[in-house]
């Protein structure tokens, strides 16, 4: 029994939840339309570069849930999730997920992506255990800020060791999954890096380190990797 990790976006999801989520608002009119699409491009750009500036990106991603009431926000979550993110799920990533849940491991996605968006995304895979960027909720409403250790790069790290302190798991025959060359920390880490449907800069990383590449948006869940 191991620890079996998974990044969300690209990797469990067949797209960007927090790129979506922010078009999302566009599209229903929520946010201005101008500004907001062509920033919420802008900073996606810089994380597939990998220049990401992740406080700056926080600053604007979180402020259309201080800007609106929680419940609203919630029944658009609600819509969000029914119609952009359900079309994406991943069937040979549930496949995945069983495998190691019938391995007795335990799961945990951990994820950039902020909390509110991604929860129910997670639960949808029915994965108990969740890191992500916490927004800051202060009397009954969201401030627009976060708390804690934003979950990016380096921070996903940080977090990991400190959920691991409060757990009794370890990363003694760990697995993370993921599609993206900003979780090489934490790749690194682990005793079973796997890359899925990787970036440009991971897969050229993966193949020098000789680590396993496997897609999950093609056929049936790859198994070849799955042997330890």
């Amino acid at each position: 029994m191991s620890l079996a990790i998974f990044d969300l976006d690209n990797t469990l999801i067949a797209d960007d939840s927090d790129y979506l989520w922010g078009q999302f608002l566009v599209d229903q009119g929520i946010v201005d339309k101008d500004h907001y699409e062509s920033a919420n491009a802008k900073f996606y750009d810089d994380y597939k570069q990998g220049t990401l500036d992740i406080v700056e990106f926080l600053r604007f991603s979180l402020q259309p849930l201080a800007n609106n009431d929680p419940e609203q926000l919630y029944q658009w979550r609600a819509q969000f999730v029914q119609d952009v993110i359900t079309p994406i799920l991943l069937k040979p990533a549930q496949q995945l997920i069983t495998k190691h849940r019938d391995r007795g491991d335990t799961l945990l996605v951990i994820t950039a992506t902020n909390r509110f968006v991604t929860e129910p995304i997670v639960k949808l895979y029915n994965i108990e255990n969740l890191l992500a960027t916490t927004p800051e909720f202060v009397a009954g409403r969201y401030t627009g800020g976060f708390t804690g250790i934003p979950c990016f790069q380096e921070g996903k790290v940080k977090l990991l060791d400190e959920w691991l302190k409060s757990s009794t798991e370890t990363l003694q025959g760990s697995w993370f999954y993921s599609d993206s060359h900003n979780d090489l920390p934490l790749l690194k880490l682990v005793d079973n890096p796997v890359a899925v449907d990787p970036d440009e800069k991971l897969t050229e990383f993966a193949r020098a380190a000789d680590w396993p590449i496997i897609s999950l948006r093609q056929g049936q869940c790859p198994a070849e990797h799955f042997h330890k």
